[in-house]
């Protein structure tokens, strides 16, 4: 989490130095009507962390450990102008991440670890709430919901865990929430912004076996995540 905060500063304040008369008392004003369109596009692209929500049917003597990876995120951006600080926002993109679980109660790695590898191609529809731009600076809020398709899900394979194959559904839907900075340099504008990804339905396939060790005493599993993006318009 530190890390990613920053790299999202670090970033940021880089960029925002080099436009010109930013921190003045009278900036130059850069890209003045570039607001004024009704849609406009742009690309993103970030780094990200996931890991899941676990819910058991009974407490655990330990429970099952999440670690996650730092994973990279790619996509496009469809910007339409509803209002002076409403935009509707619609950010196709792929996410590719990793979380490792560990289980307790086995002696071999084999059992006790999965590797849960992740190839998300999202499709969030946003709201965008922006403040009154002030120079070449303007924040905003943004939240939604997406729907992902997960192309490492495992779904339709008959093997579980058993053969050493963890399954999870390959369509979810989560909401989503952040915030955000709109600069505007001289000639494109750059957004930074941090979201929080939040799984709104069970996710996991369970084993055919109903009393799994691995799947058998879990009651909800549901993704989290924490993305940083880096928008160019």
């Amino acid at each position: 989490m530190r890390y990613f905060l920053f790299v999202f500063c670090f970033c940021s304040l880089g960029l925002t130095a080099q436009s010109k008369g930013m921190f003045s008392r009278d900036p130059i004003i850069n890209l003045e009507n570039f607001d004024k369109q009704r849609v406009h596009w742009g690309y993103f692209l970030g780094f990200n962390s996931f890991d899941f929500k676990i819910d058991y049917i009974n407490p655990p003597a330990r429970d099952i450990v999440v670690n996650g990876t730092t994973g990279f995120n790619v996509g496009l951006v469809g910007n339409l102008r509803l209002h002076e600080y409403i935009d509707l926002r619609f950010e196709p993109g792929l996410y590719y991440t990793q979380r490792n679980l560990t289980y307790s109660g086995f002696t071999r790695t084999i059992d006790a670890l999965r590797e849960v590898r992740s190839t998300y191609i999202s499709f969030p529809l946003l709201l965008k709430f922006s403040s009154k731009r002030v120079g070449n600076v303007r924040p905003y809020l943004v939240g939604g919901v997406n729907t992902t398709l997960n192309l490492s899900s495992n779904s339709k394979s008959l093997d579980d865990n058993y053969q050493q194959r963890f399954r999870v559904k390959q369509w979810t839907n989560n909401y989503e929430i952040g915030f955000g900075i709109d600069l505007y340099l001289e000639y494109f504008k750059f957004s930074p912004s941090i979201r929080g990804i939040f799984g709104m339905g069970d996710e996991l396939i369970r084993d055919n076996n109903p009393d799994s060790p691995w799947t058998g005493n879990i009651s909800g599993f549901r993704t989290r995540g924490f993305v940083v993006n880096f928008t160019f318009h």
